[in-house]
């Protein structure tokens, strides 16, 4: 068992090791699932066959030092020379590689309960979300907001709310799905969504914005305009860029799925009607965001939870709480 165990344990870090280095691609949830029950039938062997037997042994060895002891005092020896409460200890104990496993199980399965049914940090790796979400933020995801879903099938099971305009989602991009986008809900099922000459209009209804103090963005060492914008209930900043064309580059536009029937493109922008299921998503900052524009609608199955609080920034602690 020792030579499985450290077979096991090579594999997963010459799997993490490539998933470093970009060898591959992992799947977080997958290797967590993994985890969880290699480690748990480890537990259950160690539960109900490995420490039994050490049990015994133990208690075989105690046994035999009885007799023998009892066998020498009939003969008169009253004194033994043994210490048999150091041998039973070295017999009760684990072995590494059921220390390394077996022990760990409780552990990674609460990890794995936790991440797939409750919270699951995420960290923002581009700038698609300035002003609201900086790169190095880092934020925690609600998984049960939207309603309990399956561990790595991403099936849910349970419903509860609907996203709604203004919620900041997490969500396996559509075009990859191994990979997790983080964006701004702007349409839900049955929405028309008009974004023409970098103006968002919901419904035939213009979605209210007022000029704030220009944003200056320590990644790019550029100045930005800052507009304060309300999606419904929720008000959060977004940036324009002045020098940016209105329109879409048709060839950085994917053929997604309801592209021809539903979406219009043009000089000033697009026009999108959103099927049910699905959600036309984009980044606060408008003219720096791969979003829904260019590669389509989320599908509802595809939604991992709502982001809602930035709980560590390594180079901003005031970075620190939760945002919209």
């Amino acid at each position: 068992m020792s030579f499985i165990t450290g077979a096991l344990y090579a594999v997963l870090i010459v799997y993490l090791g490539g998933w470093y280095v970009g060898k591959w691609q992992g799947n977080f949830s997958l290797l967590l699932l993994l985890l969880t029950l290699v480690t748990l039938a480890y537990w259950l062997a160690e539960r109900f066959k490995f420490r039994p037997a050490r049990e015994a042994a133990a208690a075989n060895l105690v046994a035999q030092d009885e007799a023998r002891r009892a066998q020498l005092a009939s003969q008169g020896i009253a004194q033994v020379d043994s210490n048999v409460a150091e041998a039973r200890e070295k017999l009760l104990a684990q072995p590494w590689w059921l220390d390394w496993t077996a022990g760990l199980f409780p552990v990674i399965c609460a990890v794995f309960l936790m991440r797939s049914f409750l919270f699951e940090p995420f960290k923002i790796p581009s700038g698609s979300m300035v002003p609201t979400l900086l790169v190095g933020d880092l934020i925690l995801v609600n998984k049960f907001h939207y309603g309990i879903r399956l561990p790595v099938i991403n099936k849910k099971v349970i419903p509860n709310h609907d996203p709604k305009r203004g919620d900041v989602i997490v969500f396996r991009y559509p075009v990859n799905p191994s990979l997790d986008y983080i964006k701004r809900v702007i349409g839900v099922p049955g929405d028309e969504i008009a974004y023409l000459n970098k103006k968002l209009t919901i419904n035939g209804k213009p979605v209210e914005s007022t000029p704030l103090e220009d944003f200056y963005d320590d990644e790019t060492m550029r100045y930005f305009m800052q507009y304060s914008e309300k999606v419904d209930a929720v008000t959060h900043r977004l940036l324009i860029d002045k020098n940016r064309p209105p329109y879409i580059p048709q060839q950085f536009v994917e053929q997604f799925a309801f592209k021809d029937e539903n979406c219009r493109y043009s000089g000033e922008g697009v026009v999108c009607k959103v099927p049910a299921g699905h959600y036309f998503v984009m980044g606060d900052n408008r003219d720096n965001s791969q979003d829904s524009r260019f590669w389509g609608f989320v599908p509802d199955e595809n939604i991992v939870g709502k982001a809602f609080v930035i709980w560590m920034n390594f180079g901003n602690l005031k970075r620190l709480g939760f945002f919209q």
